[in-house]
Order: structure tokens, then sequence, then C-alpha cells
């Protein structure tokens, strides 16, 4: 079986708002961040495509990917993910073959289909709304088109990104992207740090749809995964309630910063909503060293991982910082 030592840590930021706080402020923790987890040997810092989240800055992702690879010199750098049918294929093409250029061999694009926000603000972005399954996988083709080299007759063309190598990802939350992952040979990172309940299906249903391609050889799967880890049971449990207010206000539909950790989560919710929050935060690790290895460890048990991305959003900066030193601990 594999072993918690075997897989790689990588690290998911949502460059979130916290309350009092700001956008700049937010950008200044991750790049606080993402310098930490190169020092600590982190794989790699991927950054999510959201919008019209109070609580969320980062939704020009490739903005954001393009100042954390500045600030740091070997972590890889990429999107988890950006929404692909929110933009033209072309734009992204250019934007990543821009961000491979600049920091060559560092440059991840992690794609996923959903708007990564609500529907009003999804038809802003793209102006219409396609129902259409098949759309994915043509946008997908025509992005992947403007990465191979020069052909000739080609009237349309990614200047840069026209030749470039730039790795290329699925990323979802059920069956759909993980039978396109494995049918095109590609990469695929499950959501399960918000949708835990559709994570083995969709790794069995990768797997056996896997065909080997250029790109890959053999199925590589990456996990997400919430971790609040500090030197105490106790006060890991007390940060937590942070990130539990924030399920909590997505399940009541509600948008905000994050806000500072409480005592108790009692009288802040009803026993629904208890059970709602815990049940979306089943891949979560909360703890000290010890607990956190040992529910990381029956993850990767339950998922054979190759690799698990990290989401750990605390109030106050240092907490997530030693959280993450504490997570490298715990590998061992």
């Amino acid at each position: 079986m594999k072993q918690l030592s075997d897989v790689a840590l990588s690290v998911l930021d949502l460059a979130t708002i916290r309350r009092g706080g700001d956008a700049s402020e937010a950008f200044a923790r991750t790049a606080a961040l993402a310098r930490h987890a190169e020092a600590l040997g982190y794989t790699r810092y991927w950054l999510a495509e959201h919008h019209n989240l109070a609580g969320v800055a980062s939704s020009a992702t490739s903005v954001l990917i393009g100042y954390v690879a500045s600030l740091t010199q070997r972590i890889r750098v990429g999107s988890g993910g950006v929404m692909l049918p929110n933009h033209a294929p072309l734009i992204i093409a250019e934007q990543f073959g821009t961000l491979a250029s600049l920091y060559p061999g560092r440059i991840d694009l992690g794609l996923g289909r959903a708007p990564g926000t609500d529907g009003l603000t999804a038809r802003a972005l793209r102006r219409h709304l396609s129902a259409d399954e098949n759309e994915m996988a043509e946008l997908l083709a025509e992005l992947r088109g403007y990465f191979k080299p020069e052909r000739a007759g080609e009237h349309v063309r990614a200047i840069p990104g026209e030749g470039l190598d730039v790795p290329v990802w699925l990323l979802g939350s059920g069956a759909y992207s993980a039978q396109l992952a494995g049918t095109l040979g590609l990469p695929f990172g499950f959501a399960s740090h918000f949708a835990p309940d559709n994570v083995l299906p969709a790794l069995d249903l990768y797997r056996r749809s896997f065909r080997p391609s250029a790109t890959l050889q053999q199925p590589y799967v990456q996990v997400g995964m919430n971790v609040v880890a500090a030197d105490t049971l106790a006060h890991a449990e007390y940060l937590a309630t942070s990130l539990k207010q924030r399920w909590l206000r997505v399940i009541r539909d509600q948008r905000g910063p994050l806000d500072p950790p409480v005592d108790s989560m009692h009288g802040l919710w009803n026993e629904r909503e208890e059970v709602l929050v815990n049940a979306r935060l089943a891949a979560t690790a909360i703890g000290d060293v010890a607990t956190v290895r040992a529910k990381m460890q029956s993850f990767v048990d339950q998922t054979q991982a190759d690799e698990i991305i990290i989401c750990t959003d605390t109030f106050e900066a240092a907490d997530r910082l030693r959280s993450f030193e504490l997570v490298m601990q715990a590998r061992g």
C-alpha cells in the first residue's frame, strides 16, 4: 500500500480575504505562503479561479500565477484551475504561453469546466451558457492545438504558446472530467476538498478510462484536501472554526470574508447545518501532527492518490504557515 511519504504534496490557494482585510493583504499572504511552501519542499502552488465571491481574490488567476512565479525559484506554479468555458481558448493559450516563456519548466495549466461562480456572474463572464456536454472537450482540443508546433496553413496562432510544453491537467468533481482525462491520457485532479462524496467512483472511472498518451504513460491522480494543523489538537480545532464558518456561509448561500475563529460553533449553526458542513469537510484533516498524519494516510489508503493538494485557510497568516510546516512533519 502507498505511504503518505510516497505522495507529493502541493498547495491550493484561493487568495482568501479575511474579515477586516482586503485583496492587497490577501496577495501579501499568498506571497508569504508561496515562498514558505517552496522552502519546505512542496511540489506545486496552484491558484483557483473564482468570481463574485466577497472572500476570494483569485479571480484574475493568470495574473496571480505570474506574481507567485516571480517571487519563487523552483516550485511549480499553476491554475487549480482555470475554468475553460469562461475564456476563449486562444486567450488561455497566449496567457499560459507567456507564463511558460517567462518561467520555463515551472507552469501548470489545470482546467475545469464549472463557472466558478453563480449563474448570473457566469452569464456576465460567458455571455451565453451552453448546455452542450461536448463543449468542454471541444474547447480543450482547440486549446491544446494552440500549443502544438507551427503548422503550414495555420492562420490563427498563439504567440507565445505555439510549440511550448505546458502541462495540461483536467480537474473536476464528477464523472465527466474523470472520463475525459482518462480517455486523453492526462493527469486528473479531483476536488475532494469540497466534493468528497464522489471521489472514489470518479477515480475508478478515470483509471478504467485511461489510455496512455504522449503526455502520460500511466494514470496520475491528485486529490484535494483541507488541512488545519497546529501544535495541539485543541488549537487546530479552534483554528478550523474559520473554515467551518466559511462552509456554513456556503450552505446558507451567503458571501463574505473569512471570519476569525470562535471558541465553539454551538449557537452558530443548527443540527442540520452541522451535518451538512461536516459532510462537505469529509476530506479534511484537523489536528496535531499525529492526527493529521493518520487522517492523510487514511485518505491515501482510500484513494491511492499520487499527490495531495492542500487547501488551508486560517484567519492569521502565521497559523497557516505553521500548518504547512507541520504537514511536512506529518509526511515524514
